[in-house]
């Protein structure tokens, strides 16, 4: 099914004004959707607007946004008590009542009739089956989750969810949409928990158990919980501020999914029969118990984790993901499995699982392989490939760091590029992100680290890099969306020419910490624009708009935000048309021709010229000119 991207400023519907739908349609109106909220009174839509006014008042006095763009976001949104109203014409309809199943398909049934036969309708779940939810919708093609994590207008993730009839295409375009509503979408499963709360509440759940058991005080389990995954509240304070409620009946849910290992503790379902909170700080954090403490959530956290990613729930690093940015974790479950080491990993999950009946806690069988095979870490993707026909995609795709470049990501893209190499019928790469970002530069936390000769290592591995990018057989066009700054830029120099979006900045500021372009930026843009014009840019420091780039002559095509990966496929599969054999020997005239006097230039150009009149492209071609048809080009 092809589905066109949901763009400013088409018209979202969110039904439920509450906590989370307020906070849902302030992110879309932010974006520059126009927003209409539903809700069942007068009332309900009066709170649901006072949040969203206290939320954007502070971001004015925090000088996020200007009172004028207060005003301006709060104009796109339109508040209504009329169902069929608010969900006419939309082109995305988010459900975001109350998570009771029984409701939410009530009220699918409700606007069915009313809705555009090409809408998408999306439940904000955070545990219900989204194929359950769907059963009866008339389209359940066009049926998915998007569970926005709280609060919906501030935290960065959200989960895309298909159910079972969901076309992919709407999964794409609602991926697609969270990017475009400042958000970082992961795709999991339609299961319990999706990906997050799989791990997420157990853990919660754990530290209750392990309180009840009388192993460690409150507040000691409080202090673990906080220095082991490197967040601000521990599981203790963070149910106090999120609902105990809520801990212990997702708890249910999943351990009618998942057996006995996810059944609530008795700690934590006397303490929601209680109606209290958690009273930790009453406790003293005297360190009785911690290392048990430590092992038992690290042993319960690897277990889930590498048994939801064996299972296709979601991926390793959009679980680590989900961690650092929808929980705020410091370190994602696979990096921090790989920093305590796998053999490790494993032995902490075989004995957590020793307290539950034999087979009810599986172990995950690739942590078994892995650590047999005596590897360290555990396989984490930083650099993705997508062919498209005869072209490839190679994607950075550290979104939640904006794709900055460490040592890792630099050997997976060369690693990338090697492979590609041996594709007979690749003929055009693209460079670009995974998420509406090209490269913010260099990881400043690795490089900090770096001695004299660990940072000359660092450059010349840089350098390596985009040589091989440089030199590739094909065309490599750089697409730049959002951020390509320091080594993002250097790469993307590298590639071929640059397109960029209209919102892109670009520029080289490694000044501004103390060090200058090392990957080969200086070079390559002072063959591009002049050595003036590389010192303006680089002795400023300052981002380039798109269209500055392109007037001093280091970007060559600008397009609309929003459309660049439309106008960059088009143009890599007209390119891709074209003779390869032609391309592969022009770029080598043009580049090695640019840096030989002009004489020793027109000789290369002339041989070059000459012998593709040898090839059965050039045959090709030419009949195919003359009997007005389009060629069928080989590379040979």
């Amino acid at each position: 099914m092809a589905v066109r991207a949901v763009v400013p400023p088409d018209e979202i519907a969110v039904l439920g004004a509450g906590n989370m739908g307020s906070g849902i349609a302030q992110t879309c109106a932010q974006a520059g959707y126009k927003v209409r909220v539903r809700d069942i009174d007068d009332a309900a839509l009066a709170r649901g607007r006072a949040a969203i006014e206290k939320t954007l008042e502070g971001a004015v006095q925090r000088k996020k946004i200007s009172a004028a763009g207060k005003e301006e976001v709060l104009a796109r949104i339109r508040f209504t008590t009329d169902l069929v109203e608010a969900v006419r014409g939309a082109r995305v309809v988010i459900e975001a009542v109350f998570e009771e199943a029984a409701v939410k398909r009530g009220l699918f049934q409700e606007i069915a009739p009313h809705v555009e036969p090409t809408a998408i309708v999306a439940t904000n779940t955070s545990s219900l089956s989204v194929t359950q939810l769907g059963e009866g919708f008339p389209n359940p093609e066009r049926f998915a989750g998007l569970h926005f994590f709280y609060p919906a207008a501030i935290n960065k993730l959200l989960e895309v969810i298909p159910g079972r009839s969901t076309d992919p295409g709407v999964l794409e375009a609602l991926e697609d949409l969270g990017y475009r509503l400042r958000k970082l979408p992961i795709c999991a499963a339609d299961t319990a928990g999706f990906a997050v709360n799989r791990f997420f509440v157990p853990y919660l759940n754990e530290s209750a158990r392990i309180a009840g058991e009388g192993i460690a005080t409150l507040a000691t389990i409080e202090q673990v919980g906080r220095e082991l995954f490197g967040t601000t509240l521990g599981p203790f304070e963070l149910m106090n501020v999120t609902g105990i409620p809520i801990a212990y009946h997702s708890m249910g849910s999943l351990a009618a999914a998942f057996g006995e290992p996810y059944r609530p503790s008795e700690r934590l379902k006397s303490q929601f029969e209680s109606k209290s909170l958690w009273a930790w700080k009453e406790t003293p954090a005297d360190g009785h118990g911690s290392a048990e403490v430590r092992d038992r959530l690290l042993g319960l956290v690897f277990g889930i984790t590498t048994r939801l990613v064996e299972e296709g729930v979601a991926t390793a690093e959009a679980t680590d993901r989900g961690a650092t940015v929808g929980l705020k974790w410091g370190q994602g479950p696979f990096t921090l499995l790989s920093n305590v080491g796998l053999s490790e990993g494993r032995r902490l999950v075989t004995e957590y699982a020793k307290q539950f009946p034999p087979g009810s806690f599986p172990i995950s069988q690739e942590l078994d392989r892995l650590a047999g095979s005596g590897e360290a870490r555990w396989p984490l993707r930083r650099v993705r490939t997508v062919r498209q026909g005869s072209v490839a995609w190679v994607l950075l795709d550290r979104p939640e760091v904006l794709n900055s470049l460490n040592s890792e990501v630099l050997r997976q893209l060369d690693e990338s590029f090697r492979a590609l190499e041996t594709e007979k019928d690749l003929r055009v790469v693209v460079l670009a992100g995974s998420s509406p970002v090209f490269a913010a530069g260099a990881d400043i936390a690795e490089m900090a680290a770096k001695d004299l000769t660990e940072g000359r290592a660092f450059g010349f591995i840089g350098q390596a890099v985009c040589r091989r990018i440089e030199q590739f057989r094909t065309p490599v066009i750089a697409l730049v969306e959002g951020y390509a700054l320091g080594g993002g830029l250097e790469l993307a120099l590298a590639c071929d020419f640059i397109v960029a979006t209209s919102e892109a900045k670009l520029g080289l500021p490694e000044a501004s910490v103390g060090i200058h372009p090392g990957f080969g930026g200086a070079s390559r843009l002072t063959r591009l624009i002049g050595r003036a014009g590389a010192k303006y840019v680089i002795y400023s420091g300052q981002p380039f708009a798109a269209e500055e780039a392109a007037r001093l002559g280091f970007v060559s095509k600008v397009v609309p935000t929003g459309r660049g990966r439309e106008e960059v496929s088009r143009l890599a599969e007209t390119i891709s048309s074209r003779a390869p054999l032609a391309l592969a020997w022009v770029k080598r005239v043009i580049d090695h021709g640019a840096d030989a006097p002009l004489e020793t230039a027109l000789r290369l150009e002339g041989e070059s010229a000459g012998y593709t009149f040898s090839t059965s492209d050039r045959t090709e071609g030419m009949a195919a000119f003359l009997e007005r048809r389009p060629p069928k080009f080989t590379g040979t």
